[in-house]
């Protein structure tokens, strides 16, 4: 795919479609990196955006339930 580099003020750019965008996952800042003859553009990634939402999903879904109790057998038979 080539793309043309436009003119952004004082700099040069390139515009990147809507349909990369999404595809990517690009938000408003990216990582970028050069190897050899490449520049790498990748998404900046954050593993716990909308954890808040996936929650609330799973509180709905009843698929909230706890996987292990929430107390150790030691803790109960104090003596």
């Amino acid at each position: 795919m080539q793309a043309k580099i436009i003119q952004i003020g004082n700099s040069k750019g390139l515009r990147l479609s809507k349909t990369i965008l999404e595809k990517y996952q690009f938000g408003d800042t990216v990582n970028m990196r050069m190897e050899e003859n490449c520049i790498i553009i990748e998404p900046i990634s954050s593993p716990r955006n909308n954890w808040s939402k996936s929650f609330k999903e799973m509180r709905k879904n009843g698929h909230d339930e706890l996987l292990i109790d929430d107390h150790f057998e030691e803790e109960t038979n104090w003596e």
